[in-house]
């Protein structure tokens, strides 16, 4: 039985790694820590983990295999650097590990990274695309949970050549991709029957998805609009992307979303978390799941790709990636604790 530890389980993230690790056949959750509930019993902050019989402490003293990290960008990094240092192996949930570009991590996040030699020593964790490397990796940097879904249903369009380099993401998210942090733009009121555009000139995420989709293919290097919405809902990220495909890419008519969906099928045949599917799907095809749920088609009318994906963004999206990436770190079956179906309605 392996050992885990969550440094931070009060964040969204964190106490969906508390609930799929308490069920997980080969891990032994063994300390949890919490800046805001130290002292408390898990059971105390949170009811619905009550058979988790644990005190959340202020940080990691115990010998763990592995650590995760559900602290905010920066916070993160300078928690885990020492566990890295140690040779534990880590999986960090922010982003202060996923960009290579040390210049870049200062752009958009505002800060220095605290210790940018380790950018190149970390693996992107989006387990589809990185297995190999995530396997022999000490420090994973989980993907974003607007990335995921979006490098998904790019990545066999791009690997293949089939488009251009223009590229539109338009994407929605639940309030809960926010954190737990009191903020006036996810009160209910200010939620509840309204939808809105957010981070209109440049989200977070944009570095991230062009950074890992310019690796899917020598010399492809994206021109990406990424338009990020807040919908009135709990759980659940719906990404529609958007390319021109290449003329004499695929077959024109019916036949090429036919050879379109061939490809897509064929690209994830052998992926237990990616299914391909052949109508538009929803969130609540993916809640509470490790899944991500693609729909590629073509718009005959303009020869543009069409790509629909869905997932949870605080499985796929966060904690089920980190376990799925803990799996094969640890050299475990990577399926295991994740193979849960969708609530529905």
């Amino acid at each position: 039985m392996k050992k885990a530890a969550i440094i931070n389980v009060t964040g969204y993230s964190g106490i969906e790694l508390a609930r799929i690790l308490h069920r997980h056949p080969d891990i032994e959750l063994t300390q949890v820590t919490g800046r805001s509930a130290v002292g408390q019993k898990l059971g105390e902050a949170f009811p619905h983990l009550s058979d988790i019989d644990m005190e959340i402490e202020a940080e990691v003293t115990e010998s763990v295999d592995v650590v995760f990290s559900a602290l905010p960008q920066t916070a993160s990094a300078e928690a885990l650097i020492p566990l890295v240092e140690q040779g534990v192996k880590s999986i960090d949930i922010s982003a202060d590990f996923r960009l290579k570009d040390a210049t870049e991590y200062e752009d958009w996040y505002g800060v220095a990274h605290p210790k940018a030699q380790l950018l190149e020593e970390s693996v992107y964790g989006l387990t589809e695309l990185n297995r190999s490397d995530v396997r022999s990796a000490t420090l994973v940097a989980n993907p974003g949970c607007y990335p995921t879904g979006a490098i998904l249903a790019l990545a066999p369009a791009v690997r293949e050549g089939l488009i251009h380099e223009d590229i539109i993401i338009d994407a929605k998210s639940g309030v809960s991709g926010a954190g737990r942090g009191l903020s006036l733009n996810t009160h209910f009121s200010e939620v509840n029957e309204n939808v809105s555009a957010y981070s209109v000139s440049g989200h977070r995420h944009l570095p991230e998805i062009t950074q890992e989709l310019r690796r899917v293919r020598g010399g492809f290097d994206p021109k990406i609009t990424f338009l990020p919405h807040l919908i009135p809902m709990t759980r659940g990220i719906l990404d529609s992307c958007y390319a021109t495909l290449k003329d004499g890419a695929i077959a024109s008519g019916p036949e090429g979303i036919k050879e379109l969906r061939a490809l897509y099928e064929s690209f994830y045949r052998d992926e237990p978390f990616v299914q391909v599917v052949g109508s538009s799907p929803m969130t609540k095809h993916t809640l509470g799941n490790n899944n991500c749920v693609i729909y590629p088609t073509v718009d005959l009318r303009t020869n543009r790709l069409m790509v629909v994906s869905c997932l949870d963004n605080l499985v796929k999206g966060a904690a089920g990636q980190a376990i799925q990436n803990m799996n094969l770190m640890l050299g475990l079956e990577e399926t295991e604790g994740l193979e849960q179906l969708a609530l529905y309605p």
